[in-house]
């Protein structure tokens, strides 16, 4: 049988991770990977594996199923995802909740247009996050629902401390309130502010001669970043910062308290705790790149989230197999 040609696009921290999920994936082939850098620059993982421009993907249509898109949400996927979308199947990681209906509109207009298939906002939150809530909230109608995020990385908040004048490194970490987390899963349902779910913790090596003080007032009255949360910020010495400070963890909990029957109390939580946040999220995009695959085989066309596709398309399994072996 076939593989799925695989084209990444942009060669970061996701993309990189793409990469090595692709190499896991048996039904899977790497078709190239494309970025706006100089491609002679970039040093992938995969033998044999061309590396090219945004014009060498234009011309290689006919050897790529999937387009994998691995750029940000704030610039680069609310342009690239619908022009993508009016030559290839594509999947994305768009991850700005607010605007999720907008770019769902903009992409399934290119996908209509082309007869491809696009699947957006695909990670864990949003992704499977958002499976739990719906899932959880069909089953639990009466109740109420929480989304707590962390420990973990936060890649646009320690790009904001970064961008403080006199920070030469910089990483931020968000963290649930523990008391909140445990009143939740007591089913006390309460009622939580901003501060009262998660804190968030700076860790900062400065330029020589900064001021700290300034840097730690900045940072701490940040607004939309960190002026509505309890926020420490931590000096550290270069190396420590370096050998401390390298990875990228995240992961989080959706629960869901609810009553069934005469007021029972019941209560649904779901969780991960990630050791790579990019390395996670690579492995759902690919999942669901299967899935964009099999839809296009079927004739379907369109945009897609995570809500629109069912179970049995993301798995290496045959259907016979996830019954026998899953269900």
């Amino acid at each position: 049988m076939s593989k799925i040609r695989i084209a990444i696009v942009g060669y970061g921290n996701l993309g990189r991770g793409v990469e090595m999920a692709v190499a896991r994936n048996d039904d899977m082939q790497l078709a190239g990977i494309f970025t706006r850098r100089n491609p002679s620059e970039v040093q992938n993982a995969t033998p044999g594996v061309p590396v090219g421009t945004m014009d060498d993907l234009m011309n290689q249509r006919d050897l790529i199923d999937v387009v994998i898109l691995c750029g940000g949400s704030a610039t680069d996927l609310p342009k690239q995802t619908p022009e993508m979308a009016k030559h290839f199947t594509v999947i994305d990681s768009f991850d700005t909740h607010a605007k999720i209906p907008i770019h769902f509109a903009n992409v399934d207009a290119s996908c209509k247009a082309a007869g491809t298939v696009g699947i957006i906002s695909v990670g864990w939150d949003p992704g499977l996050f958002s499976l739990n809530r719906i899932y959880a909230e069909s089953v639990l109608c009466h109740g109420s629902t929480y989304t707590f995020w962390g420990k973990g990385v936060s890649q646009g908040h320690s790009d904001a401390i970064r961008r403080v004048k006199g920070v030469k490194y910089g990483i931020q970490y968000t963290v649930p309130v523990e008391s909140a987390l445990e009143a939740v899963r007591n089913c006390e349902n309460p009622a939580l502010t901003t501060r009262q779910k998660h804190t968030r913790e700076c860790y900062i090596v400065t330029e020589e001669g900064a001021d700290r003080a300034a840097i730690e007032a900045e940072i701490v009255n940040m607004p939309n970043y960190f002026a509505d949360y309890d926020t420490t910020v931590t000096f550290m010495q270069e190396a420590d910062f370096l050998a401390v400070h390298n990875q990228m963890p995240h992961g989080g909990f959706v629960l869901r308290s609810g009553v069934t029957g005469n007021g029972t109390n019941q209560m649904i939580e779901y969780s991960l705790k990630l050791g790579s946040n990019p390395e996670f999220t690579a492995s759902v995009l690919t999942a669901y790149a299967r899935a964009a695959y099999r839809l296009v085989q079927e004739g379907v066309t369109g945009a897609k989230t995570v809500f629109d596709i069912a179970p049995s398309y993301l798995s290496l399994l045959s259907p016979e197999e996830q019954r026998a072996q899953l269900l």
